[in-house]
This record gives structure tokens, C-alpha cells and sequence, in this order.
């Protein structure tokens, strides 16, 4: 993903989490403290907005440390693990399917991935300064 994409999906992701997080706490209380799933949606809206932020964070490292063209494999699996992490939770805090659980813990090892690659990607920056 090229540092301007990393911009745009960390703004999106971050505008989105508000407004979940805010349509949460307001609109859908009653629903899911009826459902006991409350921590559930708002662990998905933390999660969503931590790696909203990264992806600003990924996409402004690009830019200090290579050109607009390089592609960061960091912030491609941040929005996939966002997607499918925070996506799966959703689902399941407002609808109780379950049949999509899975879906968590592979978003999570995307997440995991991501910060690797974020990591491997600072640890190169050491050594060619």
C-alpha cells in the first residue's frame, strides 16, 4: 500500500470509529446492553481506531523514509486485520452470529502481522542511516 493510501485508510478508519464508537454508546445502548454485548462493540471500535492511527503513523514513516511508490506491506495487513478483527466483532455485537467468529482471531494475527512488518521496516531504517 503507497504512503497517500495508508493516509486515506487511517483517516477513514479513524472517522468510522468515532461515529461507531458514538452510534454505539447512543443509539444502539439499549440494544447491546440488552445482548451483553457492549464490551464486545466497544473493544472492535478500540481496536479500529489504535490501527486507524498506525496507519497515519505508517503512512507519514513512508513518506520520511522512501518515495510515494513504495508499498507498505504493514499497512495492507492493518486493514485487512481492522476489516476482519473489528468487522467479525461488529457482526457479532449486533447480530449474535457466531457462525463468523473465526474471523476475530484471524484478523488478529493480521494485526500482529502488520506490526511486524512495521517493526522489520523500522529496524531497516536503523541500519541504512
Amino acid at each position: 500500500m503507497k504512503s497517500s493510501q495508508s493516509l486515506l485508510w487511517g483517516a477513514l478508519l479513524g472517522l468510522t470509529a468515532v461515529a461507531l464508537g458514538a452510534f454505539g454508546a447512543h443509539a444502539l445502548r439499549d440494544v447491546l446492553a440488552a445482548s451483553g454485548r457492549t464490551e464486545t462493540f466497544e473493544l472492535a471500535v478500540r481496536y479500529q481506531f489504535y490501527h486507524a492511527l498506525a496507519l497515519l503513523m505508517n503512512g507519514l514513516f513512508q513518506r520520511q523514509i522512501t518515495t510515494p511508490q513504495t508499498r507498505s506491506w504493514s499497512a495492507f495487513f492493518f486493514v485487512g486485520g481492522v476489516l476482519l478483527f473489528s468487522g467479525s466483532l461488529y457482526l457479532l455485537a449486533l447480530t449474535d452470529i457466531r457462525a463468523m467468529a473465526w474471523l476475530t482471531p484471524m484478523g488478529g494475527v493480521a494485526l500482529l502481522t502488520g506490526w511486524v512488518f512495521f517493526i522489520r521496516d523500522i529496524i531497516r531504517l536503523r541500519h541504512n542511516a
